[in-house]
């Protein structure tokens, strides 16, 4: 069984669960501070996913149980082994589930994955048999005495569940949700504080699942065919450094007419190395981009100004998601008003803040444990240090306990200053679907009017509503009636007449602003999977995946 830590996540609690770090990407790190607008989904737990596509053994994923549920199936169920994936907070957590296996299971060997793994003594810790750093599918292969080298296979899901917004959890039909896609992992940047890059080897290495635009452009069309989507989320932390295999992708994303959307990782310097024709063509709708702070000396941003990336990228339709520290060596109470202010001018679709975190294994952990400042563990709790709440180290500038409020700080004045993100979201859509929306090319035509097929239904009757939402704050309600002037200019009766129902979108805000007001908080299900080779409880869904064409072709 491969299973991550158990829940619930979003509150206080005895085993190291936090209400500041909720199972949440975007409402933990992204929209924290936009109270009813916060974008909330999650996203499941792909790694082990991956692994379990790609074993020859009888393999079960549950996937974000309760605590109660998990001791059910340790007491329904005997596993050989039991892995377990985590992230660094929840070292709590993990020593307690293997606490739980050697209670109801002590025959049982116990593995555990994920950025966990980093923690140099982690298998003393949690008492564990194993510990995976790197690759797990390799891993597992060659625990298991399988073929390490054969092909991938790709799980089939897609890439968030449960999206919410505004007070409406979101239905989505065929379509409207991106595939997840995983290319690779790790990051050849290699980024100072990246615990995902020195998780696959640190600077300059990457291991590549699919290595070339063919075996890539085949996974795809699996996962188009399977989950009926037309975007795939591109987990890969520089997608487009890969720069053989994306020009190849995107030669065969012409040569068979996919109006394919990709919502992609890339640092600003890679990005420069493309012309924006290849971005649009090769599909890039939205960017998760590193801008990591005002001066700051990381080479992937020598020589780039920001603000012109940004502004180009919109300009053309695509989405960008700007990334910015607070608390980089050089910062102070004297200069972090002007930090946060560069972030918040760049006017991103959205926005990431997170603290400068020395997770273990990064070079920017090494470099702060040499030189003294690392925080005794008997200062602080573990389950505090996911990068929203507090240093682990002795900061030169920023006094203890402040770095917190500073961190609030970005997130409400980028709020404050550019509105929604959801808004934003459709405002840069729309450039998109003005400049691409007629292209000659029907390819490219056809995936701007995907990407815009519900500007002039869905976001009238929200924007609406937003600017009442807004009336103490003249600023954004100017740049809201501004895109919905622009919405209604482009879409005419069918806008206006939509934009009536914003009486009703106003409520379900209201509503939503009074729920969080009492505390509620969003917790995802549990998922329950088997692969083909567990047959003993047919009961069980089986989980799907893409094969890699050579195997297709074998079969």
């Amino acid at each position: 069984m491969l299973t991550s830590v158990f829940g619930p996540y979003a509150q206080d609690d005895e085993y190291g669960s936090r209400k500041l770090n909720p199972m949440e990407l975007y409402h933990n790190q992204v929209t924290r501070t936009q109270g009813p607008f916060s974008l909330r989904m999650f996203h499941r737990s792909w790694g082990i996913m991956m692994i379990q596509a790609n074993i020859l053994a009888p393999c079960t994923v549950l996937d974000f149980p309760v605590r109660e549920r998990f001791i059910q199936e340790l007491k329904d169920h005997e596993y050989d082994v039991i892995g377990i994936t985590a992230i660094t907070p929840n070292i709590l957590k993990v020593k307690h589930m293997c606490a739980l296996i050697r209670e109801h299971q002590p025959q049982a060997r116990i593995i555990i994955g994920g950025h966990i793994a980093n923690i140099p003594d982690l298998i003393e810790r949690v008492e564990a048999d194993h510990v995976v750093r790197g690759d797990g599918v390799r891993w597992f292969r060659q625990y298991l005495g399988e073929d390490v080298g054969r092909p991938l296979n790709h799980p089939a899901v897609l890439s968030g569940l449960g999206a919410r917004s505004a007070g409406f959890t979101l239905k989505p039909k065929p379509g409207d949700t991106a595939a997840t896609l995983i290319p690779s992992v790790g990051c050849p940047i290699g980024c100072n504080f990246c615990s995902t890059s020195a998780m696959f080897g640190g600077k300059g290495r990457f291991i590549n699942f699919y290595q070339d635009g063919d075996e890539l452009f085949r996974i795809m069309e699996q996962l188009e065919q399977r989950l009926q989507v037309n975007s795939f989320f591109v987990m890969d932390e520089n997608f487009l450094f890969h720069r053989k295999r994306a020009l190849r992708l995107l030669e065969l994303i012409e040569a068979h007419g996919k109006a394919w959307s990709l919502y992609v990782f890339a640092s600003a310097n890679i990005l420069r190395s493309y012309s924006i024709e290849q971005l649009v063509r090769l599909g890039i709708s939205w960017v998760w981009m590193g801008i990591e702070g005002k001066d700051s000396q990381y080479k992937k941003l020598s020589g780039i100004d920001t603000f012109e990336l940004v502004r180009e990228l919109q300009s053309h339709g695509i989405r960008v998601l700007g990334s910015t520290i607070i608390g980089l060596e050089n910062h102070s109470p004297k200069n972090l008003p002007d930090a946060i202010e560069h972030a918040a001018k760049h006017d991103t679709d959205f926005h990431q803040f997170m603290l400068y975190t020395p997770i273990p294994g990064t070079a920017l952990h090494r470099e702060l444990t040499d030189k003294g400042v690392m925080k005794d563990e008997n200062e602080i709790d573990p389950a505090d240090i996911h990068g929203q709440l507090t240093f682990n180290y002795n900061h030169a500038n920023i006094p203890a306990g402040t770095e917190g409020d500073w961190l609030l700080r970005a997130f409400n004045r980028e709020y404050e200053r550019n509105g929604p993100s959801i808004i934003r979201i459709a405002r840069t859509t729309l450039a998109g679907w003005k400049r691409y929306g007629h292209h000659p090319d029907t390819r490219i035509a056809q995936r701007f009017r995907q990407d815009g097929s519900n500007l002039a239904t869905t976001m009238p009757p929200v924007i609406r509503a937003a600017i009442k939402h807004f009336r103490q704050q003249p600023e954004i309600q100017q740049k809201l009636r501004a895109i919905l002037r622009d919405i209604h200019k482009c879409f005419g009766w069918r806008s206006r007449l939509a934009a009536l129902a914003s009486p009703i979108v106003g409520k379900k805000i209201r509503d939503e602003a009074k729920r969080l007001a009492t505390g509620w908080t969003y917790e995802p299900p549990t998922f329950y999977e088997r692969n083909e080779y567990r047959m003993d409880t047919p009961s069980i869904p089986l989980c799907e995946y893409a094969e890699p064409a050579c195997i297709a072709a074998h079969a």
